[in-house]
């Protein structure tokens, strides 16, 4: 079990994906995500999720990521944010999102 206050430092928040580029270094199929997090300024993210999601249909999609682990280097690539999602009957990630637009940079709590 966890305190509030553990669920408290984890800074998970709103942003839109504004850039897509395939990861060919990745060892798992994976994509570079580029994603506003508004007063946040703009994160990287490494992001297996090329199961069911086109690079076409990601862009300017809204997703919930944790902000505020260290930076972490996946092969050539420095990921400074962990985008959330859920995994499905066959261990591929479906990612989390608001239902409705909102804001970026909003704190989940």
């Amino acid at each position: 079990m966890i305190t509030w206050e553990d669920f408290e430092k984890v800074e998970m928040r709103t942003g839109t994906i504004i850039a897509v580029n395939d990861f060919p270094k990745a060892r798992k199929p994976a994509y570079q995500l580029t994603i506003d997090f508004g007063t946040l300024g703009t994160k990287r993210s490494s992001a297996q999720i090329t199961h069911h999601y086109t690079k076409e249909a990601l862009l300017n999609r809204q997703v919930i990521a944790v902000v505020n682990f260290p930076p972490k280097q996946i092969a050539n690539f420095i990921s400074e944010c962990l985008v959330l999602g859920v995994y499905d009957e066959d261990n591929n990630v479906v990612l989390l999102q608001p239902t409705k637009s909102t804001g970026n940079g909003l704190k989940i709590g």
